[in-house]
Parts: C-alpha cells; sequence; structure tokens
C-alpha cells in the first residue's frame, strides 16, 4: 500500500531548491502518494485561514504521514486539538520559539503545546544555530511534547538559505518503518 505523504511549508512556502521539495520529488519517485500544497498568502500568512486550508487539505487528502517545516508546525499545534486524525509518523522541522513573534505571521503566536499530536511516531529535528528557536529552546519544546529529536549541528534554519536543498534523513526516517512493516509482512 502506498502511503501518503503531506507536506506542509511555512512563512513565504518552499520551493525548490528548498529540502521539503526534493522531498516530495524523492518520495514520489518512491512511489509515494503526495501532497505539497501552497497555503494562501504565504507572505503574510492568517491562522484561521491557514486551520482552514488544513483541515480541507487533510479532509480530502488523508495522509499517513505529515512533514511540517517552520510556521508549519505552530500551524499543526494550534489545529490539533481540532483533527480527528491519526497519523502513522508527524515530522517537525525547525520549529519557531514561542517567545518570538513574527510580524508577518502574528495571529500565530502565542502557540499552544499540543498534548496529543495526533500521531503514532513523531520526531522533531532542530539545529544548534537556529535563529529563530535556540537549541536550549528546541530542547524544552521536545521535552515538553515528549517526542524525539535529532540535532543538526550548524544548521540554520534547516532551509534552502542555510544550505538545505536536500534532506536526506528525512527521506529515510519516512521510508524506515515501512521497510520495517514490509519486513514484519513478509515474515508474518
Amino acid at each position: 500500500m502506498n502511503k501518503r505523504v503531506l507536506i506542509l511549508h511555512g512563512l513565504g512556502g518552499s520551493e525548490f531548491p528548498h529540502w521539503q521539495a526534493q522531498l516530495a520529488s524523492d518520495l514520489i519517485k518512491e512511489n509515494y502518494i503526495v501532497s505539497f500544497p501552497a497555503f494562501p498568502s504565504r507572505e503574510n500568512p492568517k491562522l484561521q485561514e491557514w486551520k482552514d486550508f488544513l483541515k480541507k487539505e487533510l479532509e480530502h487528502f488523508k495522509p499517513d504521514i505529515v512533514v511540517c517545516h517552520s510556521l508549519a508546525n505552530i500551524l499543526w499545534f494550534h489545529a490539533c486539538d481540532e483533527l480527528d486524525i491519526k497519523l502513522d509518523k508527524l515530522m517537525l522541522v525547525a520549529p519557531v520559539s514561542r517567545n518570538r513573534s513574527i510580524e508577518e505571521a502574528k495571529t500565530f503566536f502565542p502557540y499552544p503545546i499540543a498534548k496529543d499530536l495526533k500521531a503514532n511516531e513523531i520526531i522533531m529535528a532542530a539545529s544548534t544555530n537556529d535563529p529563530y528557536m535556540s537549541i536550549e529552546e528546541a530542547i524544552e519544546l521536545q521535552s515538553k511534547l515528549n517526542i524525539g529529536m535529532k540535532i543538526m549541528e550548524n544548521a540554520g534554519h534547516i532551509n534552502a538559505a542555510s544550505g538545505f536543498g536536500k534532506l536526506d534523513c528525512a527521506l529515510d526516517w519516512i521510508k524506515r518503518v515501512d521497510e520495517c512493516q514490509i519486513n514484519e509482512e513478509l515474515i508474518k
């Protein structure tokens, strides 16, 4: 069965050469079904507009896996309590600090710490030098969410501007469990 992966971008989008665009392409080559929608008002987003868009996309696409970058993480935290969904996997990459407000996206702040992230397996990736969230804040968030975390050395905001046109660990993490599940099915 082909897994369905929904990729959610942050402020301004994640067009090529951003790693999310590369990930979408790589997943399609691996026979995943991918949705990589463009949110409305990407340069000046409104939380309610993005939440409505997300809910429609989830209802229509019915993903197994969701991959969030930057502001999309904050969107996910805001939307979780309203979602009737259970994902196989959720990847949270480079969330933004709770102590920071971005003028173009001020309706997203402050944001809640979601009690249920609506996924069986969750990982967060953070950088030691992300200008939008210190590594100490990332570790604190990871602890509050009670999830796994990959710490990337000097990866900035883990985007094209910090040199990430490809993020192989994201593809590997998505594929890893699928391969384990396939092997388990073969053993049965």
